[in-house]
């Protein structure tokens, strides 16, 4: 009855991705700068959830260029 037809793009995953692993990244290092109580710094844990939010920021940058192409 109802039929929503959306392409899902290349620059949407793209943008999905990098707003994503940016949010990540950001949302990481804010957890780690507010619970300043606890001493360490950033742990292995954290630095592979950074290292993918990177990669996954990297790979949504790689795909806006390619514009309308579907996904």
């Amino acid at each position: 009855m109802f039929s929503i037809s959306y392409t899902f793009t290349k620059r949407t995953l793209g943008l999905l991705l990098f707003l994503g692993g940016l949010i990540g990244f950001l949302g990481i290092l804010a957890i780690d700068l507010l619970d300043v109580g606890r001493e360490g710094g950033i742990g292995p844990a954290q630095q592979v959830a950074l290292a993918l939010c990177v990669a996954a920021a990297l790979l949504g940058v790689t795909l806006i260029p390619l514009g309308k192409a579907e996904a």
